[in-house]
């Protein structure tokens, strides 16, 4: 029976034209599955990593309208166990910024340290003037006219080409040099029964480099300061200070672990200098995402739920094939029984027979998924220069490539389902192709 069902089903593959649509449904759904898996979830791993890649591993946040003063002392704690790599300080606000005449954007402010900051985010990468210096030399710039640097998200600066998604770098060189000013202010309680007053602060810097690190919520809406010069103009009255410290843990550490340790060093720290100590957040970047990222992930199986329910038609498709060549092919399947050959063996012959179409189908999906998913971002790139549409827009989906990594995990289970859909769709016909009589069909011969 194996010689013969094998036999059977070569010559079917290499000579029926109709097989081979069951072929190509099997793999056009194959493919369709794994590219929908595979950019939904690198879009997922972007999202959640991109935090981390920019923020740190872990977080310590001061509560709003605190500050942690003597950071310097802290982050040396952090550094000296074996679970922190690096840390540093960040200073945050909000303001607006006019960089030329009608240019005004609303911004976030951050008042960072360099080059100590480089060791916790890849902002090196990010830079325009400064990215091929050698890190001990990245900083602020030493503009000539005194005032001080500053460094500014390039989506501040300019806005990128509605088909293309790209930005004009020669406006964006042309900020460089030029003086922006940044207002900015502080919330203070008033006396007693009174409102609490805004302070407003104006900073005027010159921008010495422009940020772009392909996440779009930091482009459009950083821009980045020498720590000491945003805590004497937020808090006058105190000693240099920040509210956030960003944590790079050490390669291998353990993330709960790594959260305990930096709590105990905290609570060490602040014991004896804040009454406020229990209110600071501490937490890792991933906990931070953890709800959205969950939420994300439902997204994904309804869409592949959906996608799944359409690709059944494979079973309704191979089923019509399968049933036509039954019917077209009584006679050689009547030979076959009056040979010797049992119900149950031909049955087998056609199941096979839609396995095999069902794995050549799988193997094709994988290739041509493979494909698009390695090649999307030229593909969207085509598609945006043919018909002047741009499907993937870094403003709505936050970063300026599309994630374009395959995988592997969800490909073998969408190959073995595009396998048995096949089979399944092929097991109707078997039954049929079973119950054939040679007696009826052969009696006239």
């Amino acid at each position: 029976m194996k010689h013969i069902g094998w036999t059977l089903c070569g010559r079917y593959l290499r000579r029926r034209l109709m097989v081979m649509l069951s072929v190509a449904a099997v793999a056009l759904s194959c493919a369709l599955l794994i590219v929908t898996d595979s950019l939904f979830t690198g879009f997922i791993d972007a999202v959640e990593n991109s935090a981390g890649r920019h923020l740190g591993d872990v977080l310590i946040q001061a509560p709003p309208g605190r500050i942690i003063s003597d950071y310097s002392v802290l982050i040396e704690q952090l550094e000296a166990t074996e679970a922190v790599q690096a840390a540093t300080a960040v200073l945050s606000g909000q303001g607006l910024l006019l960089s030329g005449p009608g240019r005004v954007r609303p911004v976030k402010i951050w008042g960072i340290e360099l080059p100590q900051r480089l060791a916790v985010s890849p902002l090196t990468d990010a830079l325009l003037v400064q990215a091929e210096r050698p890190t001990e030399e990245i900083g602020f710039g030493d503009p000539a006219d005194g005032q001080i640097g500053g460094l500014v998200g390039i989506g501040v600066l300019a806005r990128p080409d509605e088909k293309t998604d790209r930005y004009d770098m020669e406006l964006v060189r042309s900020f460089l040099g030029q003086t922006a000013t940044l207002t900015t202010g502080m919330a203070q309680p008033g006396e007693e029964g009174q409102r609490t007053q805004f302070r407003r602060q104006v900073i005027r810097f010159t921008i010495t480099d422009v940020v772009t690190t392909g996440v779009n919520d930091f482009d459009e809406a950083f821009v980045y300061l020498p720590i000491d010069v945003m805590s004497r103009t937020l808090f006058p009255a105190a000693d240099p200070g920040a509210d956030i410290i960003q944590i790079r843990l050490a390669p291998g550490a353990d993330e709960q672990q790594a959260v305990a340790v930096v709590r105990g060093v905290w609570y060490a720290f602040a014991r004896d200098r804040f009454a406020w100590l229990g209110l600071a957040e501490i937490t890792s970047t991933r906990q931070m995402q953890a709800q959205l990222i969950a939420e994300y992930h439902k997204q994904l199986q309804v869409l592949l739920f959906i996608f799944g329910l359409v690709s059944l038609g494979i079973i309704l498709l191979v089923l019509c094939i399968f049933y036509l060549i039954v019917m077209t092919r009584r006679k050689d399947i009547a030979i076959l029984k009056s040979y010797g050959l049992g119900s149950v063996s031909v049955a087998t012959v056609f199941v096979l027979f839609g396995a095999l179409a069902g794995a050549l189908g799988a193997a094709l999906g994988v290739g041509l998924g493979c494909l698009i998913t390695h090649y999307i971002n030229p593909i969207e790139q085509a598609i945006s220069n043919v018909f002047g549409l741009k499907v993937w827009q870094a403003s709505t989906y936050m970063f300026t490539q599309i994630p374009n990594t395959v995988n592997w995990s969800s490909v073998w289970w969408i190959c073995g389902a595009g396998v048995l859909a096949a089979a399944l769709g092929a097991l109707i016909p078997a039954i049929s192709a079973a119950r054939v009589k040679p007696v009826e069909i052969l009696r006239y011969e």
